[in-house]
């Protein structure tokens, strides 16, 4: 007697027999290249960011304007949390992969 639908499905989500593994596709070292160069541009980019950021909160302290300070000073936070995003982000992909993977 076949097993009914719920308990297959009960069944495949205990072990469907699925894990990760390098090199089962052809230009994973490719895709490799492609995701670490848009990091470094991201990386750059933030740098170019956080540099115009500061200097319009340098600018905007010096001339008293404080709608420019503020602004200057938003830009360098979410500068700042961008470049911690692109430094951690293979740390954070690592870790919530491992956690998910104790997931049963």
């Amino acid at each position: 007697m076949p097993l009914p639908l719920s308990d297959h499905l009960i069944q495949l989500a205990y072990d469907p027999g699925i894990s990760p593994q390098g090199g089962g596709l052809p230009g994973l070292s490719v895709l490799k290249n492609v995701v670490n160069s848009i990091n470094m541009f991201g990386i750059i980019a933030v740098v170019g960011a956080l540099a115009v950021s500061l200097g319009v909160w340098a600018w905007g302290h010096h001339t008293g304007g404080h709608q420019a300070e503020a602004n200057g000073k938003k830009g360098a936070l979410v500068a700042a949390g961008a470049a911690l995003g692109l430094g951690a982000a293979n740390g954070i992909v690592t870790f919530f992969s491992a956690l998910g993977s104790q997931v049963h």
